[in-house]
């Protein structure tokens, strides 16, 4: 100790500046990285009605300040053997314009398939924009980029890693924003891999979904890849070639809502919460990282409380991102006291978002129920009223659950203290999943 302050009392006043610059730069990192952005009060409902409904509709639109889109179709495309087809097959009919936007793109035997259609529809003249996260889209190397770029194809990455994008290097690019002469839209939770392809019939083919959607909805798809794009290349897509005026009609209405992290808002956090908060007979969610936060838990255990129909389905031992299932079993104790049902999904990895309120109004898209899809990715999802495509989503969701390991609140509480210390630490580090 006596050398300890000897040392101090040694050190001139630029060291003592310099250490105390340093206490509080270590304080400042461990903050940033393991507490929450902001203290934020508890939501309070601002409007009662029926999900499904126009007054919900307009409600959530208005609040959110997102346009409301009529007309057209949404279909779900349930794993590899729906979407990637359907996906290529939009593609290869484009005249004009591709918009194509994912997290994950590996030039595997999936990713290849989509990498010549690219090459052939720029080579035949239409233009043709591919965006990969930096991160996501390691795996397509400089050698692949450099062949697209030949036959003509824009490709970008966003935020490449680098010295330069360090402090914004956990800031990704987590959209499907994917949309073909500003007609055809896909969003959803997969991306360009062979772990998608097929359709659960082993342990290695994701079960997931995609949403192909025509009509005024696309430009909403459309404006999530346009942002991203400008941001990472400067070229502004506006105007009919990418915004066709698209008649208002019959068919699904609906909103699209497009998350950045410098968006205090966080609307896709109360996009979740109003949907929640208005469930009236059955509330299904369906995601593959659940850690939902405060707020979101309370409007699920109010719900299941009041005799709403709760069911969460989320991966079971096949998952990718051990911690992050920890982190959100955590809460089940909570959950499933208030009457909640939870599934773990058993064949394989379960990477699937959506939620469905009352078989008549679907959230579908690329976002995940955690802190990082809510504060720090670039995210982008739809809220659809229609109930035929709400009903496709809950038939989807009943059929999973008979493939589902159901969790009850009496053998929950019987796990191990080893399984309940690994559910505390993995919770504590919930700011950086």
């Amino acid at each position: 100790m006596g050398e300890w302050l000897g040392f101090g009392a040694d050190l001139p006043w630029w060291g003592w500046a310099l250490m105390i610059i340093g206490v509080i730069a270590l304080v400042g990192v461990i903050g940033a990285l393991f507490l929450p952005d902001w203290p934020n009060p508890d939501f309070s409902i601002g409007f009662d009605a029926d999900p499904g409904s126009d007054e919900f509709s307009g409600g959530v639109a208005t609040f959110l300040n997102e346009p409301l889109f009529q007309g057209g179709k949404a279909t779900l495309l349930q794993n590899g053997d729906a979407f990637y087809p359907a996906m290529l097959q939009a593609i290869r009919e484009a005249r004009d314009t591709i918009n194509f936007e994912t997290y994950i793109f590996e030039p595997d035997e999936i990713g290849q398939q989509f990498i010549d259609a690219f090459k052939e529809r720029a080579m035949a003249g239409v233009e043709v924009r591919l965006l990969v996260d930096g991160f996501g889209g390691m795996k397509l190397k400089r050698r692949y980029r450099d062949d697209l770029k030949r036959a003509g194809v824009k490709v970008h990455r966003f935020r490449p890693l680098g010295l330069r994008n360090l402090v914004r290097i956990y800031r990704r690019a987590h959209r499907r924003a994917i949309v073909m002469d500003g007609k055809v839209g896909f969003t959803g939770g997969a991306a360009v891999s062979k772990k998608w392809k097929g359709n659960v019939t082993n342990n290695h083919e994701w079960r997931d979904s995609m949403t192909q959607v025509t009509g005024p909805l696309v430009a909403g798809i459309q404006s999530a890849f346009a942002e991203n794009w400008v941001y990472c290349t400067g070229e502004v897509l506006a105007g009919p070639r990418f915004f066709p005026p698209l008649e208002r009609g019959p068919g699904v209405c609906g909103i699209s809502v497009v998350s950045s992290p410098s968006d205090s808002l966080q609307p896709i956090r109360l996009l979740f919460w109003l949907t929640f908060s208005n469930a009236r007979k059955r509330l299904w969610i369906c995601n593959s990282y659940f850690i939902p936060d405060r707020r979101l838990r309370d409007a699920v255990v109010d719900r299941a409380r009041h005799g709403v129909d709760v069911r969460i389905l989320v991966p079971g031992n096949h998952t990718d991102a051990v911690p992050v299932q920890a982190a959100g079993q955590s809460y089940y104790e909570e959950l499933l006291a208030a009457g909640v049902r939870i599934f773990e999904f058993e064949p394989a990895m379960m990477h699937a978002k959506t939620a469905v309120v009352d078989s008549a109004w679907s959230i579908v898209g690329s976002a995940n129920m955690d802190e990082r899809s809510m504060e720090l990715n670039e995210e982008n999802v739809l809220g659809i009223a229609d109930r035929e495509f709400a009903r496709s989503i809950e038939e989807g969701l009943s059929a999973d659950y008979t493939r589902s390991r159901e969790i009850t609140l009496e053998r929950w509480q019987k796990r191990s203290i080893v399984r309940k210390a690994l559910e505390r630490l993995a919770k504590s580090l919930i700011e950086q999943y």
